[in-house]
């Protein structure tokens, strides 16, 4: 005989304030099987759950209920409470009256009807409920960073640093990301390379780590503990092993116009290049898309000055697999396309320019040596207009909805940089608002404004316009005086809103963790495990979560190392029971749930049956690996025949349930 305890919780008042908690318990009371029902302030406090283990021994609890907050929030407190008091904790149930119920309902007698459902769905799936025991997995001391931008670079170091082995995987020829692309960096105004090429360095020559660059993540298969990735190195065309980085192919290379990505395009480099001077590792790769040689079998003039013969050109893509441990996943973002933005005439004006763009402008390993100049001719510009929020917080389709975050800072950080070096220079800015949050953030913002006197306007440009001496005319607004502007500038920098990385989409598909509409990694919980994801041994690092600045960014990397190392130090992990499982006399072998699982814990063999007839007879049937299965459910959705069921979340129970709210 089922003896089930009910616990409704206050939450202070975030259920009591809408939820009539005393009359929950006392209708609960009332359901077949529940011996105690009582309501507690704060279920999960100590003497909540005191509360739940005296109930337990007192009455030979069979089962617990415990309506409240979400079960991701205190499942696992309620459990550790239950197995402390000798119960089984898969016998514990948890309600959600709380983000089902009160925080969705305004009236409390609706709110209060319907925290009882829930409450006697809970009842009626305890019924069923069985005892399930954990098993154990062991766990791989190694661990994967996806993406070397500084997220990556500084979560790998940190690893390393606690005595693991780490791989970086980076799409690019060098590890660095866009910090490497950066000139200076807020609110310090000191050299991005300066910061960034020792950790660089440092993660090259640091014994534990290895260095993955030019290559991609290509399948991912698994769980928490045990991931098996598959890794595309791409071709080079370029030994690593020999290349020693001299340039020399590079400076006799005769193809010269390829334009120059880590410039932005601003410059030419050739096929065969190293992307810049503090590349790691600094080995030259040749573009398949520009080489004469790989393209028409003429040239191979980089083969014939090449002293160590790095130089295969026919060396193709390999793949490498490797377990490892833990994931973190740090790729970044990039600046969205402008192309939509005609009114700013970025795409028929040269001298129209993004804010990374000016950053390599500015820089002086870009195109100019540092020099600002106007791309259009090579002058100096005297007037310059920045353009805050192009594409950020956009209500329409050709942007986004958030804020960029890191926009009204480098754009600061930009007219204080062109005001000191360049006096003669005019910088107008015009902006929807000023958000500076962080450490000396607003100061930084006040010296712009006040002592390198930009002139920072309230207001939107509504169109920029070529003009035929090569001036541009910007059309704005000043929403504080209520005016129409015209202003007569030499350049326009737009201040583009960043978006997460392309390859985010995909590895989020293989990884099978989730995302937001705006294609940002979402995190498990956004107070309580801000770098962790959904998926158990999946961690987030950096910009791939959503904006962030590079001190923020270096934070939370940092963050998600040590959560990567808290499971790293485990020899094993406990496993969910909560694991699909096949009637083998109901399989009939279609394979349906083989092909919807997405950790490939499901595998097919032949098996011997005995008949009626007292023959035998050989059967294909499904059969569930418990270590790799994670209990998502999808299985027991596309078995056609009813035999694949899941532990704690059976089809039986599941009706109950349903049986239960539409009494």
């Amino acid at each position: 005989m089922q003896r089930i305890g009910v616990f409704v919780c206050h939450c202070g008042t975030n259920i009591a304030a809408t939820v009539d908690v005393k009359a929950v318990a006392e209708a609960l009371s009332h359901e077949p099987g529940v011996v105690v029902s009582q309501d507690y302030q704060y279920m999960c406090s100590e003497s909540g759950q005191e509360l739940v283990k005296n109930a337990i021994k007192e009455h030979g609890l069979t089962g617990v209920v415990i309506c409240s907050c979400s079960p991701r929030m205190h499942e696992n407190t309620f459990r550790k409470a239950a197995a402390s008091a000798g119960l089984n904790p898969y016998l514990v149930e948890i309600a959600n009256i709380r983000e089902q119920c009160s925080w969705i309902h305004k009236n409390i007698a609706s709110a209060t009807d319907k925290a009882v459902i829930l409450g006697k769905a809970a009842v009626a799936k305890v019924h069923l409920n069985a005892p399930l025991t954990a098993g154990e997995s062991p766990v791989v001391k190694r661990a994967l960073v996806i993406g070397g931008g500084i997220a990556g670079i500084q979560t790998a170091l940190d690893i390393a640093e606690a005595g693991f082995d780490v791989d970086i995987v980076e799409k690019e020829p060098t590890i660095g990301g866009k910090m490497a692309q950066i000139d200076k960096t807020f609110p310090t105004l000191d050299c991005a390379a300066c910061i960034l090429t020792p950790k660089m360095v440092e993660a090259s020559q640091n014994e534990r780590i290895t260095i993955h660059s030019f290559s991609e993540v290509s399948d991912v298969k698994g769980f928490v503990g045990n991931f098996t990735v598959t890794i595309k190195k791409k071709a080079r065309y370029v030994d690593e092993t020999k290349c020693t980085g001299c340039g020399l192919c590079t400076e006799k290379c005769p193809m010269k116009k390829v334009p120059n990505e880590f410039n932005m395009g601003l410059d030419n480099r050739t096929a065969v290049y190293i992307p810049f001077a503090q590349a790691v590792p600094k080995v030259a790769t040749i573009d398949p898309n520009y080489c004469m040689m790989l393209k028409n079998g003429k040239c191979g003039v980089c083969s014939k000055v090449c002293s160590v013969g790095a130089i295969d050109y026919k060396q193709t893509d390999r793949f490498i697999e490797q377990k490892y441990g833990a994931i973190v996943v740090a790729t970044g973002f990039n600046p969205i396309k402008l192309d939509k933005y005609d009114e700013f005439a970025y795409s028929c004006c040269p001298d129209v320019v993004t804010s990374l763009e000016l950053e390599r402008l500015m820089n002086a390993a870009g195109p100019n040596g540092g020099t600002l100049l106007r791309p259009s001719d090579k002058t100096h510009p005297h007037t310059i207009v920045f353009v805050q929020c192009v594409g950020s917080r956009c209500d329409d389709e050709k942007g986004k909805p958030y804020c960029s975050k890191i926009c009204c800072m480098y754009t600061a950080k930009h007219a204080m940089l062109i005001r000191e070096k360049y006096p003669d220079t005019e910088v107008y800015v015009f902006y929807i608002d000023v958000r500076t949050p962080g450490k000396n953030f607003d100061e930084f913002y006040r010296r712009a404004v006040e002592q390198y006197n930009v002139h920072y306007i309230k207001g939107m440009v509504g169109k920029v316009t070529p003009k035929a001496d090569g001036k541009i005319d910007v059309q704005a607004s000043d929403l504080l005086s209520n005016e129409q502007l015209h202003i007569n500038a030499d350049m326009v920098v737009l201040a583009a809103a960043i978006e997460p990385d392309k390859t985010a989409r995909p590895l989020a598909t293989m990884l099978t963790t989730q995302m937001d509409t705006n294609d940002f990694f979402t995190e498990a919980h956004p107070k309580l495990r801000p770098v962790e994801s959904a998926t158990a041994g999946i961690f987030l690092s950096g910009a791939c979560q959503g904006p962030k600045d590079i001190p923020e960014t270096v934070a939370q990397a940092s963050a998600a190392a040590a959560k990567a190392i808290g499971l790293l130090c485990k020899n094993s992990i406990t496993c969910n029971p909560c694991v699909a499982h096949s009637d083998e006399l109901m399989c009939n072998g279609c394979s349906a749930c083989e092909k919807v699982c997405p950790y490939g814990a499901i595998t097919y063999q032949d098996k011997e049956f005995r008949m009626p007839d007292r023959s035998t007879a050989i059967r294909r049937v499904a059969s569930v690996n418990p270590a790799v299965c994670q209990g998502c459910g999808a299985c027991t959705v596309a078995c056609p025949s009813g035999a694949m069921d899941l532990n704690g979340f059976s089809n039986s129970q599941i009706m109950a349930e349903v049986d239960a709210i539409c009494k």
